[in-house]
């Protein structure tokens, strides 16, 4: 995934730097706040009815505030396939969501946090590097 931004015009919610769509910022935020009310991770099975919920649109919000949802009550309804290919797969390879393969759970992640410290790293080591010595050849 690739996470483009405009630091001028950078936006207050971390959700909307990362994902493309309202409808996604919406779904990751109560992905996050789900597995926060499960104290900070949950399992396969949990995540598989969180994905079906949402594909069946049973999921009910009011928490949201987004116009025009805020204060509202909001059926939530998102493709599972999509919820796996848009939502969670990106949020695994950034670092949000954390998969332990033997546990066989899901939880929130520092690692995003770290990446992007990395990244900023990588740019000053890059920034105070010496520059090639560039060769022209001028032909007459």
């Amino acid at each position: 995934m690739v996470v483009l931004f405009d630091r001028f015009n950078l936006p207050d919610d971390i959700y909307e730097v990362v994902f493309a769509t309202k409808q996604q910022v919406i779904v990751a935020k109560l992905l996050v706040d789900m597995i926060k009310e499960k104290g900070g991770e949950i399992n396969k099975t949990e995540m598989s009815l969180f994905a079906t919920y949402l594909h069946d649109g049973e999921i009910v919000t009011e928490n949201l505030q987004e116009e025009p949802y805020r204060g509202k009550k909001v059926k939530i309804s998102y493709n599972k396939r999509q919820f796996y290919d848009r939502i969670l797969t990106p949020m695994k390879s950034m670092g949000i969501v954390d998969y332990d393969l033997y546990k066989k759970t899901y939880s929130l992640s520092e690692k995003f946090n770290k990446e992007f410290i990395r990244m900023g790293l990588m740019w000053l080591k890059e920034f105070r590097r010496e520059p090639y010595k560039l060769m022209k050849k001028l032909q007459s």
